[in-house]
């Protein structure tokens, strides 16, 4: 079996600490038992090598031998091929967790990322454009919540779909905006409480603070 490699930054501020997207993938990984190592690549300066293998010069990236593969949910649909520990092997369930995998990055996180980034901005809330973001996440909210009420994960076992679900809910939640949403509280709860959460988190700290 070839080598994976994850590539994030090599340092990042201390804000997006946690939150850079390579966790998702050491996540993965970890709940798989994969092994791996993590490579540090140049936030300050990034080399044209850098958008060969992310053409907008983001991270992470995963090389898988001869592969390379970037966005988060295209590694993780990757990784779900090794593991069943990641994605059930039969085709049904291969279909419910990837449209839950859509579900989190398309209808939820389009939601919940520039809602995110208008909080951390500082802008005014007293605005048409706020009430519109707000609004829009709100609704994302609602019918999510209607769907973890009645279920313990979103495709019947834990699998990447629950990754990539629970990590986009936990910028939300770092500003308290699950408050009125209990089932998404407690999902999110759950999936964190997860030994492989705990650890990638773990990791992704000590790696930046280690650049410091």
């Amino acid at each position: 079996m070839s080598e994976l490699i994850l590539h994030t930054f090599d340092w990042v501020p201390e804000m997006p600490r946690g939150y850079v997207r390579d966790l998702r993938v050491r996540w993965a990984l970890e709940e798989a038992g994969l092994s791996y190592r993590v490579q540090g690549e140049s936030m300050r300066q990034r080399e044209a090598a850098h958008y060969l293998h992310q053409p907008f010069g983001q991270v992470p990236w995963l090389t898988d031998g001869e592969r390379s593969i970037f966005e988060s949910g295209a590694i993780l649909l990757h990784l779900a091929q090794r593991s069943a520990a990641l994605m059930p092997a039969e085709a049904q369930g291969r279909a419910e967790v990837t449209q839950w995998v859509f579900a989190a990055l398309n209808s939820v996180e389009m939601a919940s990322l520039p809602w995110s980034i208008f909080v951390f901005s500082g802008f005014s809330r007293d605005t048409d454009e706020w009430r519109a973001l707000d609004g829009f996440l709100q609704s994302r909210l609602f019918f999510l919540e209607q769907v973890l009420a009645g279920r313990q994960w979103l495709a019947g076992s834990f699998s990447v779909a629950d990754i990539l679900m629970a990590d986009v809910l936990r910028l939300p939640q770092r500003f308290e905006r699950l408050g009125e949403f209990p089932a998404c509280r407690d999902y999110l709860s759950r999936a964190t409480a997860r030994p492989a959460f705990i650890k990638a988190h773990a990791d992704q700290l000590a790696h930046f603070a280690k650049a410091d």
